[in-house]
C-alpha cells in the first residue's frame, strides 16, 4: 500500500521552529518530486515549497522565504520542511505530496501530485 505520512506539527510560539517530516511507505520518495502545501483556516490550500528529484528546490510562497527550507534524505525515504521564525500567519494544516515529474522539475499545482498525506496541524500562537 502506497502511503505518505506527515509528522512534526504542533503548537509553537511566534519566533519558534518546527521540523515537519514526510515519510513514505510502499514507494521510494527519491523517485518523486515532493511538494509541501498548506491550508490556513478559511483559505485555499497553497503550494509552499517543493523539491525536485535532483535535489533542487523552489519556493512558491514569498512569505516563507528565508524562513522555511525543504530537504530530502533518500536513505531515510523522508522529506523535511524546516520552519524557523514562525509567525501566526503560518498556522494551518501542512500537507506533503509526491508527484511523477521530470528530474529537474517540481510544481506548485496540486494536480501534478498523485499521492498525498493526511496533513499535520501547525499552530503558531502565544
Amino acid at each position: 500500500q502506497l502511503q505518505i505520512v506527515e509528522s512534526g506539527g504542533g503548537l509553537v510560539q511566534p519566533g519558534g521552529s518546527l521540523r515537519l517530516s514526510c515519510a513514505a511507505s510502499g514507494f521510494t520518495l527519491g523517485s518523486y518530486a515532493i511538494g509541501w502545501f498548506r491550508q490556513a483556516p478559511g483559505k485555499e490550500r497553497e503550494g509552499v515549497l517543493c523539491i525536485m528529484r535532483s535535489g533542487g528546490t523552489t519556493n512558491y510562497a514569498s512569505s516563507v522565504k528565508g524562513r522555511f527550507t525543504i530537504s530530502r534524505d533518500n536513505a531515510e525515504n523522508t522529506v523535511y520542511l524546516q520552519m524557523d521564525s514562525l509567525k501566526p500567519e503560518d498556522t494551518g494544516v501542512y500537507y506533503c505530496a509526491a508527484g511523477r515529474l521530470p528530474y529537474y522539475s517540481c510544481s506548485r499545482y496540486e494536480k501534478e501530485y498523485g499521492y498525498w498525506g493526511q496533513g499535520t496541524q501547525v499552530t503558531v500562537s502565544s
